[in-house]
């Protein structure tokens, strides 16, 4: 996610918002090593405090929905049993906000799960601690997220917060010293009350430097990008920051830019021993790590005119690991941004993207303004009404998302 358009104290932010974000890596399944082997251990600390703080979170009362999952039937059943149709899926949607108004208003109106700062976002929404007001302030804590790379990809740098692009990471410092290059940008960003990065790219490319992946990404050798994109990521999660792995299956050796129109990878037989090594590695032992789709066409995967992001086949083998010989991920799964990037927008306005996304099988739908929120929402009651998208599969993305805040500990 590059968005062409495109640190509040500590104290400010609730226990539940902050400390839980590393909750997610006890419900993610383990595996093996390589650099992202350590990423849940990094995290034990917060472990007793988060399952403290989130035992106190009072949801509102609403109409229960009759079905519940045999998974919610183990965890998380009394919360969902405590939210109307309507919160639960409100969830599934992170928006774009300008400013402290426009957040105000969208989590006061809808309860929208998650709020985006972009390079357009007034940023005094973070020095004045807003943010980590309005997180404290909803039913639901927030996740307050970000674009924060380094190099041409650094939304806070106007705040300090910056690091060089990784390919020049890769070149000139250790995976140990990249690790404490992102824990320090993590600290700061969490002290401004932000609890998603969507860092680190992981995508593997030899393109040009100033190209749409170029010297975002770590290397063109998969084997480096999951040594810098582990320690990346690890760094993130010793600081309390969900890191997210962008963009599965790879964008790296892509056709263009799919902020421009659509892009077209290799076939998937290419990709499996290159591209898609490092998410195959990483996501083995994710720790508290979610992971983004990209708006990718992938002869062999995808349908001929259908992106990853929307597409179920795809999102099923970076869910279950079959088709890649991945492992199993249990993780927040987020979609690219649905509203301003041509592969998408050209096609589908944001009402029929999200439904789309969602019912691929897609955790939370992401877009990058307000104003469709109610349609989007009014979209999705539909879908669930009418069985396009199913109740067990909203109440199963509903825990992942509650599980990644800490409200769900199980």
């Amino acid at each position: 996610m590059r968005f062409l358009t495109t640190r509040s104290p500590a104290g400010a932010v609730r226990a539940a918002a902050l400390a839980s974000i590393i909750a997610l890596s006890a419900g993610l399944t383990a595996g093996c090593g390589d650099e992202g082997a350590t990423v849940a251990g990094s995290s034990q600390a917060t472990a007793t405090r988060t399952s403290a703080a989130s035992s106190s979170v009072q949801l509102p009362s609403g109409s229960a929905t009759p079905s519940l999952t045999t998974l919610t039937n183990r965890c998380g059943a009394t919360t969902l049993k405590n939210m109307t149709q309507r919160q639960k899926l409100a969830q599934l949607i992170m928006v774009g906000v300008t400013g402290t108004d426009d957040a105000r208003q969208v989590v006061n109106s809808e309860q929208i799960g998650g709020i985006f700062i972009g390079s357009w976002t007034d940023k005094s929404i973070l020095t004045s601690g807003a943010a980590a007001s309005i997180s404290r302030g909803a039913k639901i804590p927030l996740m307050v997220s970000v674009d924060q790379e380094g190099g041409r990809v650094s939304r806070l740098s106007g705040l300090g917060i910056d690091a060089l692009s990784a390919r020049q990471l890769a070149r000139t410092s250790t995976p140990a010293q990249v690790r404490a290059i992102a824990a320090k940008m993590g600290r700061e960003m969490k002290r401004l009350g932000v609890t998603v990065d969507f860092a680190p790219s992981i995508d593997v490319s030899n393109e040009s430097d100033d190209e749409v992946i170029g010297d975002r990404s770590f290397s063109n050798d998969p084997n480096v990008v999951t040594r810098f994109g582990g320690a990346f990521a690890r760094g993130l999660a010793d600081a309390g920051i969900i890191p997210v792995y962008k963009h599965f299956p790879g964008h790296g050796h892509g056709s263009g830019d799919s902020h421009l129109g659509v892009v077209q990878t290799p076939p998937l037989a290419s990709l499996q021993n290159n591209d898609l090594v490092p998410f195959r590695r990483l996501l083995a032992n994710p720790g508290p790590a979610a992971a983004m789709v990209g708006h990718l066409i992938v002869p062999g995967l995808t349908s001929p005119d259908m992106p990853a992001s929307l597409d179920a086949k795809a999102i099923r083998m970076l869910r279950t690991g079959k088709g890649y010989n991945g492992p199993a991920f249990n993780g927040v799964i987020f979609s690219d941004d649905l509203g301003s990037m041509a592969a998408i927008s050209s096609k589908y306005p944001i009402t029929q993207a999200a439904v789309l996304s969602i019912r691929a099988g897609v955790d939370v739908a992401l877009w990058t303004t307000t104003d469709q929120v109610p349609a989007v929402l009014d979209a999705l009651e539909a879908a669930v009404r009418d069985g396009r998208i199913s109740q067990s599969a909203v109440d199963k993305k509903v825990v992942r998302v509650l599980r990644a805040k800490g409200i769900v500990t199980c």
